[in-house]
């Protein structure tokens, strides 16, 4: 009888990856951000921002930079990589393979390059074989469109069964966390969800970090 294949570890617990509104004012998020990171565990902010002239968006980035860096997470921005980098960021978050692909030789290596908008596995493929830290499945589009839950979790199972490059899953509520999470995520993406919660920012990433996780894969 042949030997049994090796078995696959399990990958840790995915992280929380926090995604803000189009922001044209910082302040509000800089106040609310320490309690959040002092209670849970964030891996990534992705900042987003409303249109403005290149000088403010930079001074908008660097506001935040230091804040969300001092406690260990990654800052990525939406967009524009060169204002990425000489806002501080960590690193850039583009929409598309040929925005990568451009986006590529302005981030590496001194920064992280995040890729969403894949509409395909091919596309994720491509991403991936490009150079990508991390792809990112069910963000809403331009026009707040995304896929089913069950579309979400079926591409991210796919990737994580069978690629290292680590798999970001957009999560549109709460509810969504668990099942994103057995499907093998390793950072679950939260934005509306949260900002719009009543109970205010801190309480509703708790109960985001609170979310099952036991029944994730191998």
């Amino acid at each position: 009888m042949p030997p049994a294949p090796p078995s696959r570890a399990p990958r840790p617990a995915p992280r929380l990856y926090l995604v803000t509104a189009p922001l044209s004012d910082t302040a509000a998020l800089a106040q609310a951000l320490p309690a959040v990171f002092a209670a849970v565990d964030v891996a990534a902010l992705l900042l987003r921002l409303a249109p403005a002239d290149e000088r403010t968006q930079i001074n908008r980035i660097k506001a935040l930079a230091p804040l969300v860096q001092r406690h260990d997470v990654a800052l990525m921005v939406e967009g524009d990589p060169g204002l990425a980098a000489r806002g501080g960021a960590d690193g850039a978050h583009v929409t598309g393979t040929e925005a990568l692909k451009d986006a590529l030789p302005r981030l590496k290596p001194e920064r992280m390059a995040g890729a969403g908008g894949l509409h395909s596995r091919h596309d994720a493929m491509v991403a991936g074989e490009a150079g990508a830290d991390y792809v990112m499945f069910g963000e809403p589009d331009t026009r707040g469109h995304r896929p089913s839950l069950d579309a979400v979790a079926e591409r991210v199972a796919w990737w994580s069964e069978l690629f290292e490059i680590p798999c970001v899953a957009y999560a549109e509520r709460l509810e969504e966390i668990g099942e994103l999470c057995a499907a093998g995520a390793d950072f679950i993406a939260v934005g509306e969800a949260i900002f719009a919660d009543p109970r205010g920012l801190a309480a509703a990433m708790g109960e985001a970090a609170a979310r099952p996780t036991a029944s994730r894969r191998a």
